[in-house]
C-alpha cells in the first residue's frame, strides 16, 4: 500500500501581511500530479488543514476543489483535525462523505475505528486538547495531558489492530519529544505538560505526525512531514514537501521525500546596510521574502525603502546595533524558544533569591499558564466568529 503523508497546510494563512493562499493552491496542484504519477492509495493529513477554526470561504473553496481532484486522481483522502481546526466544522457531513472516500475521523467515538485501504489500516486521531473535560471523560483519564489522552486513544487503536495485519497507520497531532520547533507553529505546550514521548506511538508500523512545521523522523516509523509552505523566517532552509510512504504486506516501510514548489523561497539576512546592498553573496535572495537584521551602529533613514530596491520582497526589519548595550538583549535571549514554565521559574527564583519555586508554585504555574492557553485559544475563536456574524450582518 502506498500513501502520501502530508500535514500543516494552514489553509488561509498570511506571512507577514502577504496571503500563501496562491502558494498553497500550487502545493494542492503538485500533490494532485504526485497522487496521479506515483499511484498513491491514500493521502494522509496529519491537521491543520486550515490556519483558523472558522475558515475564510476562499479557503474552504480551496479545500473542496482539492478534495475532489485527490480522489479523481485515485486516492482515498484521511484527515485528522489539528489544533487550528474546528474539528466539528471540519467534520460537517462527514459520514456522507466517507461513502465517496473522504474520511473525517472527529470525535472521541471515532477513535480505535480504522480506514480500511487495501490491506492497511489507518487510525486518523483528532487533536486532543488536555484542558477539555469532554476530551479526558471521553476517554476515562483523569490526568489532564497530552500524554494521557493520546496513551489512552492509542490504547483503543493497538486493541483493534491486534486483530488486523501488520500494515498499520496512525495519523495523529501533537508535539512529540525530541521534534524540533519553527517559530510558525501555536504554542500546545506549558512546561512540558502537553509534549508527548515518540515511544507513545509504538505498535503500529507507521505514524503520520502533524503540527511541527520542520520535516523530520522523532523515532523509526514515526515522522512529521512538515508543512508543504514556509510560514515563518526560522524556516529558511527547509526543504518542504511530503513524504511518500511505501507499506509492505509484512509492516515494513519505505519513505521518500517528494519536494513540493517553491513559489517564493524565504532569507535572513545580517549585516550593515551597505553590506546587503552591495554584497554579491545576496543576490540569491533578491527574488526571496527576507527578513533583514541590521548591524549599523546608528539606525539608517529610511531603510526599509533602501533595502527594497534590491530585495521588493522585503518583509522585516530588525536592528542589532554592534556597538549598542547587550543586556537586555541577552536577557531576551535566555527567555527565546523556552518553555513557558522554565521562564516562569526562573523569574520566581530572581525576583526570590534562595527561594526557587516549590513543586506546589511549579503546579499552580503550570495550571495559569494551560488556562491561559486556553482562554486565548477560545478568545481567538470567538473572535473570528464575531468577525463573521458582523460580515453576515452588513451583508
Amino acid at each position: 500500500m502506498r500513501l502520501i503523508h502530508t500535514s500543516d497546510w494552514h489553509l488561509g494563512r498570511s506571512f507577514h501581511g502577504v496571503g500563501l493562499l496562491g502558494a498553497q493552491s500550487a502545493y494542492l496542484d503538485h500533490l494532485v500530479d504526485v497522487v496521479r504519477d506515483e499511484a498513491v492509495d491514500a493521502v494522509v493529513v496529519a491537521g491543520d488543514v486550515y490556519d483558523r477554526a472558522i475558515p475564510a470561504p476562499d479557503a474552504v473553496e480551496l479545500l473542496s476543489e482539492s478534495i475532489v481532484r485527490l480522489r479523481e486522481a485515485g486516492a482515498e483522502v484521511v484527515i485528522a483535525p489539528g489544533n487550528h481546526d474546528s474539528a466539528r466544522r471540519l467534520g460537517f457531513g462527514s459520514v456522507i462523505l466517507e461513502r465517496a472516500g473522504v474520511h473525517i475521523r472527529t470525535g472521541i467515538e471515532d477513535i480505535g475505528r480504522p480506514v480500511l485501504v487495501g490491506g492497511a489500516a489507518i487510525y486518523p486521531l483528532p487533536y486532543l486538547d488536555p484542558a477539555s473535560c469532554t476530551v479526558t471523560d471521553g476517554l476515562g483519564v483523569s490526568v489532564r495531558s497530552h500524554a494521557a489522552v493520546l496513551g489512552a486513544a492509542m490504547g483503543r487503536v493497538r486493541a483493534d489492530a491486534a486483530g488486523r495485519g501488520p500494515q498499520t497507520v496512525v495519523a495523529a497531532h501533537c508535539f512529540a519529544s525530541g521534534g524540533t520547533v519553527s517559530d510558525s507553529e501555536r504554542d500546545i505546550t506549558v512546561g512540558g505538560v502537553s509534549m508527548v514521548p515518540a515511544g507513545i506511538f509504538s505498535g503500529v508500523a507507521y505514524t503520520a505526525l502533524g503540527h511541527l512545521h520542520r520535516p523530520q523522523e522523532i523515532a523509526p516509523g514515526v515522522r512529521y512531514s512538515g508543512s508543504p509552505v514556509a510560514m515563518s523566517f526560522s524556516e529558511a532552509g527547509h526543504t518542504k514537501g511530503s513524504l511518500l510512504v511505501d507499506l509492505a504486506v509484512d509492516g515494513a516501510v519505505r519513505v521518500e521525500q517528494v519536494d513540493a514548489p517553491v513559489e517564493r523561497p524565504v532569507a535572513v539576512l545580517r549585516g550593515t546596510l551597505d553590506e546587503l546592498l552591495t554584497d554579491a553573496r545576496h543576490v540569491h535572495a533578491e527574488q526571496s521574502y527576507v527578513q533583514a537584521t541590521l548591524t549599523d551602529a546608528v539606525r539608517p533613514r529610511r531603510a526599509m525603502d533602501q533595502l527594497r530596491r534590491r530585495f521588493p520582497f522585503a518583509l522585516s526589519l530588525q536592528l542589532d546595533p554592534v556597538a549598542a548595550p547587550t543586556p537586555v538583549r541577552a536577557r531576551a535571549t535566555t527567555v527565546s524558544g523556552r518553555p513557558s514554565i522554565e521562564v516562569c521559574t526562573d523569574f520566581v527564583a530572581a525576583m526570590r533569591p534562595g527561594r526557587p519555586a516549590g513543586e506546589a508554585e511549579r503546579a499552580l504555574l503550570v495550571e495559569a499558564l494551560e488556562g491561559s492557553r486556553a482562554r486565548r485559544s477560545r478568545a481567538d475563536d470567538e473572535g473570528q466568529a464575531g468577525g463573521a456574524d458582523a460580515t453576515r450582518g452588513a451583508a
